[in-house]
């Protein structure tokens, strides 16, 4: 705690600094309440996101031992061209949002492949989709999660350290100025009754 003036000025000074720790603070503890409730709603839609994830992988069960098919599905078959995101704020913290994919699809003759493969590139496309969604919302997690953080640091550097930090300089100093004014009193009364006995 650095050593405070004891003056007038300096008690002026202290004031406007509470006053102001106390403007900010409820802001702080709005945007502290939005960033939870924002982190609740990521978290809602984390597990949407696994659970859907883990139904597309079910379904994906019953046939998945045709994809081992000889130079059927290869690599080149579906490839992703564009992972479309837009931008978006909560409470001050810019966050991706995910819009959707583009794939691209080569060509593959339809006499010669098996019925099978329009619907496993269909699968195919909402895993990658889907799993390209998860991560972004895993991202917009530990964006909130980060600025969650530094807002909670200030709450309680407002609230813990701030304005009981300076209420207590207020006080010292207030106390500090009245006796100075009594003790001028005092040498006022003492200098007015010496000059009066002489």
């Amino acid at each position: 705690m650095a050593k405070i003036k004891l003056t007038k000025n300096e008690l002026k000074k202290q004031k406007d600094s509470l006053k102001m720790y106390r403007r900010y603070l409820p802001t702080l503890m709005l945007k502290k309440q939005q960033l939870q409730g924002e982190i609740r709603l990521t978290d809602m839609r984390l597990k949407e996101l696994k659970i859907a994830e883990e139904q597309l992988d079910e379904s994906f069960k019953s046939w998945i031992g045709v994809f081992g098919e000889e130079g059927v599905f290869t690599k080149d078959l579906l490839k992703i061209t564009d992972v479309r995101t837009s931008h978006g704020n909560i409470a001050g913290v810019s966050i991706p949002v995910f819009e959707g994919a583009d794939f691209e699809i080569a060509d593959y003759n339809l006499l010669t492949t098996p019925l099978w493969l329009d619907l496993a590139i269909e699968c195919m496309k909402k895993a990658l989709a889907l799993q390209m969604e998860l991560e972004i919302v895993e991202e917009q997690r530990r964006r909130l999660d980060k600025e969650l953080r530094t807002t909670t640091q200030r709450v309680n550097l407002f609230e813990k350290i701030k304005i009981p930090e300076s209420k207590n300089n207020i006080k010292k100093i207030q106390v500090y100025l009245g006796d100075q004014q009594t003790a001028a009193v005092v040498r006022g009364k003492i200098a007015k009754s010496g000059l009066e006995a002489k």
